[in-house]
């Protein structure tokens, strides 16, 4: 089976690759290599994946008509796609590139998918969509109201996938991520900055008060989700989350105990774009796709940090 992996050299995309790769497809990795953050980590994160006979990688771009035509009319049968401009501050700053990445790039990919004989698209959308909280937690009839320009551009790419599966019959799952942690994660993410902070022993940098809630998921269950999505829930949306939430000040603390860390905390400005809580019911993906995680917050972390002190030795 040949798949298609956008974003593929990036944190969630890369995994995909491993795994898909692992149980005997063939794996086209499409990635642009954006400087939104330093591209050689996204070119180590597929350094073991390039001797593979099975694995081919193509720089390129998502928005690029003839680039998608080609690359998708060559014989692939899945598309998983994960390619963005992420990053709600950025989306803040500069509202005008997610808008054209993260809409006009998956519609790119979807109107080339027409009669390609694609079986399916695995679309990763983000708990951003929800913004702000009316109810927790968020299942997904919560009602939509982005507070970044990032969530909103998730939210369109969206309903491109549910129109594009009620009008054209192509088969679609948009799963909602909700805050994906772990080995090769994004170096802008919390639990990046917090670890490496705390393994210098300095000062946790907290922007508000630190009760802003988050629901943390780690990305061996996030590739679990894409792999049940081949065959389950069509023209569906789920959440994708660890189903608990904690605040980041916890989490914080929780990063400091884990390292043995004399950090301490210190709380600034609240950012704009912020969605001040997440949490993820994911009833609707136990019942109808059969997946739930099964790594805790603790040993995520544990696992993340595990592997970047790895990396000193």
């Amino acid at each position: 089976m040949k798949t298609l992996v956008t974003g593929g050299a990036g944190f969630i995309g890369s995994h995909l690759a491993g795994k898909l790769l692992k149980e005997g497809h063939e794996v086209v990795c499409l990635d642009n290599f954006d400087p939104y953050y330093d591209p050689s980590l996204k070119y180590e994160n597929i350094r073991e994946f390039r001797n593979n006979e099975k694995f081919e990688l193509i720089e390129g771009d998502i928005r690029d008509k003839e680039l998608m035509k080609k690359i998708i009319t060559d014989g692939v049968d899945y598309i998983f796609h994960n390619a963005a401009q992420a990053g709600v501050r950025i989306s803040v700053n500069e509202p005008l590139k997610p808008n054209d990445i993260n809409i006009n790039g998956t519609l790119n990919i979807l109107w080339n998918s027409l009669g390609s004989g694609i079986k399916k698209i695995i679309f990763a959308s983000s708990s951003s969509v929800y913004g702000k909280a009316v109810y927790l937690p968020f299942d997904e009839k919560h009602p939509n109201i982005p507070v970044s320009p990032y969530g909103v551009s998730k939210l369109a790419a969206e309903h491109y996938c549910r129109v594009f599966n009620e009008i054209y019959g192509l088969k679609t799952t948009s799963l909602r991520y909700f805050t994906v942690y772990g080995p090769r994660m994004r170096p802008d993410l919390a639990i990046s900055i917090f670890t490496k902070k705390a393994l210098r022993c300095e000062d946790i940098e907290i922007f508000g008060d630190g009760t802003y809630t988050r629901d943390f998921t780690y990305i061996d269950d996030v590739v679990e989700a894409n792999m049940n999505a081949m065959t389950k829930g069509d023209g569906e949306i789920f959440n994708i989350g660890g189903g608990n939430r904690i605040t980041i000040s916890e989490l914080a603390e929780l990063i400091i105990d884990i390292t043995g860390s004399s950090s301490g905390l210190k709380f600034s400005q609240t950012v704009k774009g912020d969605a001040m809580h997440t949490w993820a019911s994911i009833e609707k993906a136990k019942s109808e796709m059969g997946w739930e995680p099964k790594t805790g917050i603790r040993d995520g972390i544990k696992k993340y940090i595990d592997q970047i002190e790895g990396k000193k030795d």
